[in-house]
């Protein structure tokens, strides 16, 4: 089979959230003003992250199951149909 886009996909999205957690955990408090002082930035942050981190594991599980499939032998034919 080829590439499972969970893989790539929750890549990006570990990068991002980590970006931006790491920025909303030691960037500049100030800018949090505007928000009535909820920052915004580290718990998009951790959304992102989990999302990430949800779909990269989908994905390995996804591999899993299908390595699991393709050990199990096939099973016999029917024999009992039309002569």
């Amino acid at each position: 089979m080829g590439l499972d886009i969970r893989l790539p996909m929750g890549g990006l999205f570990i990068a991002l959230g980590l970006l931006l957690a790491l920025y909303g955990v030691f960037g500049d408090s100030n800018i949090y003003q505007r928000s009535l002082g909820i920052n915004v930035n580290l718990g998009w942050g951790l959304v992102l992250l989990t999302f990430g981190l949800t779909m990269a594991a989908l994905a390995r599980l996804g591999k899993r199951k299908a390595s699991e499939d393709t050990a199990r032998p096939a099973p016999p034919p029917l024999s009992g149909g039309r002569h």
